[in-house]
């Protein structure tokens, strides 16, 4: 059977295929002296973050969507010795590794079968493992300390890319913990067969591009022809403006509705805040988004855009989707029992298709509040995985999503 093309062009059609990343050993080392750094609030037992992984991608797999591993598809890349020798250069380098210690680690991670080199690249490499290396960077490094930093955020595909229309967008990461995470897709979507030809909308070349940013967790493609994108501690108005620029020469969308979010760990992207439930309905974290402003994004000649001041949230992301009006789902809990939720990435769903979703178990008040609303949930263990502050839609890159009709 042919693989279907990339498209996406809605948050809830129905979804058949979609990119993750099992996590692994990049997980076991994330430290309490490093896992500030590293952007993480606490340490996950691993053996139950895959556990609980590996629950939701067989629940999608059981739902008919066809799950792409990040890790496969990249030793398949890498199995040519080229790809593999331009793949590890571009990520051990003088200004990551210090010189003295180059040619040892990319010695280490290239002896290896593509699948374990594209693990290494990904779990980062110690100095024990490089091996007898030389420099400075060698001569103060304490026991344990990285060489090359792991990459555990690698776990939230939805971040370091997002599909639009037909073609893919590469975040310019906020946080250089992860922007080398950017160019595993990068080289992944240039090269595997299964995407050559896709266009990239924004960040198809190796520039460095901060402080203008934006991550694909505060990108929503809330209909056909118009997104939603979060302005939030990791996507600029620089980044959105610029992206929105290149998405309107294109011709890929029409309108854009940027939402202003509190810039707070616990509003990290739009999507931690508010996601696409149905064709006409969203839910929402009512205590960051009622005070939120919206700026309506539409082209402006050839190269420019035009912003205005746009309405509330909710009547914003119907124009953004096209609708005469769209419905909004507002847990009414305590204010104590929202603000837990919220943290654990209550709203933070995967729809399979319109009407139906994917939660984390644990969130039982706001599961129970999406069903009275009409929404079919189905739910994944969620012991560890939520510690990593990232939900299903996290986890989850879509590559094909059926158009609505």
């Amino acid at each position: 059977m042919t693989p279907l093309s990339p498209s996406v062009r809605s948050e809830v059609g129905q979804l058949d295929a979609v990119l993750v990343h099992r996590p692994g050993e990049e997980l076991r080392r994330v430290t309490p002296s490093n896992m500030e750094r590293l952007l993480f609030d606490e340490l996950l037992w691993v053996e139950h973050a895959q556990a609980e992984h590996d629950a939701f991608t067989e629940l999608l797999r059981a739902q008919g969507v066809e799950v792409l591993e990040l890790t496969d598809l990249l030793a398949e890349v890498v199995a040519d010795a080229a790809a593999a020798r331009a793949l590890v250069d571009r990520h051990i380098t003088d200004t990551t590794c210090g010189p003295g210690a180059v040619d040892a680690a990319r010695h280490y991670v290239l002896e290896a079968t593509p699948t374990e080199l594209v693990s290494r690249l990904i779990a980062g490499i110690t100095h024990e493992e490089a091996g007898d290396i030389d420099g400075l960077v060698a001569a103060v490094a304490a026991p344990g300390d990285p060489l090359l930093e792991p990459l555990p955020n690698l776990v939230f595909t939805r971040d370091a890319s997002a599909w639009i229309g037909e073609g893919v967008v590469l975040s310019p990461m906020h946080r250089s913990a992860r922007r080398r995470e950017t160019d595993l897709l990068r080289t992944l979507y240039r090269e595997h067969p299964r995407f050559v030809g896709a266009p990239v909308w924004f960040g198809g070349q190796l520039i460095d591009r901060h402080p203008a940013t934006f991550e694909g967790g505060d990108v929503l493609v809330v209909g056909a022809r118009g997104l939603a994108i979060g302005l939030s501690e990791r996507t600029s108005p620089a980044g959105v403006e610029t992206l929105a620029a290149r998405l309107f020469e294109a011709g890929v969308v029409d309108r854009i509705l940027a939402v202003e979010l509190p810039k707070v760990r616990a509003a990290m992207h739009l999507d931690t805040v508010v996601t696409q439930v149905d064709v006409d309905a969203f839910i929402t974290y009512p205590q960051m988004t009622q005070a939120s402003r919206t700026f309506q994004l539409i082209r402006r000649g050839e190269h420019g855009v035009h912003v205005v001041d746009g309405p509330d949230l909710i009547h914003g992301l119907a124009w953004a989707a096209g609708l005469d009006h769209a419905r909004v789902i507002e847990p009414s809990l305590s204010a104590i029992r929202a603000e837990r939720e919220q943290w654990n990435d209550a709203n933070n769903t995967l729809a399979l298709r319109p009407g139906e979703v994917v939660a984390y178990e644990r969130n039982v008040a706001t599961n129970e509040i999406l069903a009275d609303a009409g929404i079919t949930v189905h739910t994944i263990p969620s012991y560890e995985l939520p510690r990593g502050r990232g939900g299903p839609r996290c986890m989850s890159c879509p590559v094909v999503r059926r158009a609505l009709p």
